[in-house]
């Protein structure tokens, strides 16, 4: 595992999981939404973020969390490993909800600066549809890899149970 691409729902623990895969592994950690979102919750092009997503994929070991379908194809070509956590909806909304409390009017580390987290309608919709509209697209563009480990979770517990293996 040197190219690993972290994937799954929004409050689900990507970074969170990046950043201790990152350690364990010692391997530089790279999160979408700071690269995505600028200051204002400003985003960057679609353009942009292609190509900053090929500068760290010239790397020789990296960690990539973040689903932006728009790059995907990307990462997955290049990764070795893909970490999938397609945890429940309701799992999802929780970790989202506890996410805004935790960092109220903060910028929590793994999203772009000047980003204070935030929590609209908007956000929460989409993260009811993830597991209806995006997971089986995401299923479907992984199932199809090859030469790839792919580890998909259905709960923080087994995505525990396989860190484990790294301590």
């Amino acid at each position: 595992m040197k190219k690993i691409v972290i994937l799954g729902g929004s409050g689900a623990g990507k970074s969170t999981l990046a950043k201790k895969l990152g350690s364990l592994l010692n391997i530089p950690v790279y999160h979408l939404d700071s690269i995505f979102w600028q200051p204002g919750w400003k985003s960057i092009e679609k353009s942009e973020l292609i190509n900053e997503q090929k500068a760290i994929l010239q790397n020789e070991s990296w960690i990539i969390d973040g689903n932006y379908s728009a790059s995907m194809e990307i990462r997955l070509r290049e990764a070795d490993t893909v970490i999938f956590l397609h945890y429940k909806t309701t799992r999802c909304l929780y970790g989202v909800i506890k996410r805004r409390i935790q960092y109220h009017n903060k910028t929590r580390p793994d999203m772009g600066e000047g980003c204070p987290e935030k929590l609209d309608a908007e956000f929460l919709q989409w993260v009811y549809q993830f597991n209806k509209k995006k997971a089986p697209v995401i299923r479907e563009k992984i199932n199809n890899l090859q030469n790839t480990t792919i580890h998909t979770f259905k709960n923080p517990k087994e995505t525990e149970q396989f860190l484990v293996k790294f301590s």
